[in-house]
């Protein structure tokens, strides 16, 4: 059990751990990563459910596309061609080495699928994945930071499903300050 508890307290590293891409676009206090990961787990099981799919394993998928930045921080797109990008499987594989089997398989297996990107579920988690960098753009951009236009393509660009690709489209028409409780 105290494999567990270490890997909850790695786990709490996302909470402080800034995205930092947004600082090359100017802003001064990004989102987290586990902030980041809240959402992208929300919208994949969103996209699941509205695409037939299995919402708590999309989101279950999306809860761990991301934890490997504990050992590696949050790598901004500028690194290409500087550093090459870690292998997702290898960090978790050495994070989850001392955990029980059933929670190591687990974890294991949901950056597998994830990373491979074959079922319906991956591909909404990947697509939330994008989603949420998008309308974190949008929102940047409503409070005044001018630099975001590259994420927005960015993300546009890598979205896989129509569907993904609606939420998009529609996410571009709104001011993220427009919305409202019902």
């Amino acid at each position: 059990m105290e494999a567990l508890a270490g890997f909850g307290f790695e786990l709490g590293v996302l909470k402080r751990i800034r995205r930092a891409g947004w600082w090359q676009a100017g802003v001064r206090d990004p989102e987290s990563v586990a902030e980041h990961t809240t959402r992208v787990a929300q919208l994949a099981g969103l996209l699941a459910a509205e695409g037939g799919a299995d919402p708590a394993r999309a989101a279950y998928l999306a809860l761990w596309h991301d934890t490997q930045e504990t050992r590696t921080g949050d790598l901004p797109h500028t690194i290409k061609g500087f550093v090459e990008k870690p292998d997702p499987r290898a960090i978790t594989a050495a994070q989850t080495s001392a955990l029980p089997a059933a929670a190591r398989d687990s974890v294991r297996g949901a950056v597998d699928e994830y990373e491979t990107a074959e079922s319906p579920e991956a591909l909404y988690a990947r697509d939330a994945d994008k989603l949420e960098m998008l309308l974190q753009a949008v929102e940047y951009r409503d409070v005044g930071v001018r630099n975001v236009d590259e994420w927005i393509a960015s993300a546009t660009k890598s979205l896989q499903t129509d569907l993904a690709r609606r939420v998009a489209e529609a996410a571009l028409t709104l001011s993220s300050l427009s919305w409202r409780v019902r």
